[in-house]
């Protein structure tokens, strides 16, 4: 067996009486980028909360850096090197952009509570660091110019960029993305394709849940397929561009969607 920075072995989800995700495994290489694609309702979502520890597996294990998340809090994964981001986004409005990225320093920070209150020199110096960096990140995922807009003032392309400059301020071994490319337009989605590479160049994984093809295919070293909660395949974007079961979940979807189509119009 292959084994990388991410391990993830057998995992079944089940709600009540419905199996949303049965016997998953794949795993994830430093700084290797892996998609994981397939039809609306496949499980993906489920297996990225799974793996970042919002929903407990059924069954199975998952393994980062050789370490057992079975026993892992939350509040621990990125002091581990684990960020995400989420479909649905997790902000604050009433931050700046540059606020909101400084929240993400929170596992790299030292000083109390004491020391902040009271504005020591450590306190200071972190808290520089932090107002820095944090600009560096809005630089480096191209939004430095809004730093200072509220975060509730921003276009939904905007914040999902934010989003990401938050969870790279833990420097992270391995980044989850939910999704990231909703709400960009075509130009904005090349820019962000760019910028996985130099995360990827930075030696940072990258564990990517999107339904842009043309994004997965351009970014992706490999692909891992769901569908009906179960992977149907796995391999390099080309390998499973021709995989006759990727061929037909899709197909089998885009049927659906032509079927409903004429029954909305024949009502």
């Amino acid at each position: 067996m292959t084994h990388g920075i991410l391990q993830v072995e057998e995992i079944t989800m089940d709600f009540g009486g419905v199996r949303a995700v049965n016997h998953v495994s794949f795993h994830v290489k430093a700084g290797e980028v892996v998609a994981l694609i397939g039809p609306n309702g496949a499980g993906k979502s489920t297996v990225l909360n799974m793996i970042s520890g919002v929903l407990t597996p059924t069954s199975g294990a998952i393994s980062f850096a050789n370490q057992a998340l079975a026993q892992v809090q939350g509040c621990d994964y990125a002091p581990l090197g684990i960020t995400r981001t989420f479909q649905n986004l997790q902000t604050f409005d009433d931050m700046t952009v540059l606020e909101n990225v400084m929240v993400g320093f929170h596992s790299k920070t030292r000083a109390g509570l004491v020391s902040c209150g009271l504005k020591f020199g450590a306190a200071r110096k972190e808290e520089k660091y932090m107002h820095d960096r944090a600009k560096e990140l809005l630089e480096f995922v191209g939004i430095h110019a809004l730093e200072n807009q509220l975060a509730g003032s921003l276009s939904y392309g905007k914040l999902r960029l934010m989003e990401i400059a938050r969870a790279l301020a833990a420097e992270p071994k391995l980044l989850l993305l939910d999704e990231p490319a909703a709400g960009l337009n075509h130009s904005e989605t090349a820019e962000m394709t760019k910028m996985f590479e130099h995360i990827r160049a930075q030696g940072t994984a990258i564990l990517l849940v999107e339904h842009d093809m043309d994004m997965v295919m351009n970014v992706a070293e490999r692909i891992v397929v769901l569908d009906q909660g179960e992977k149907i395949a796995e391999g390099t974007p080309h390998e499973v561009q021709e995989n006759p079961k990727v061929i037909a979940a899709y197909l089998g979807q885009e049927e659906e969607a032509e079927e409903a189509q004429v029954m909305a119009g024949g009502v």
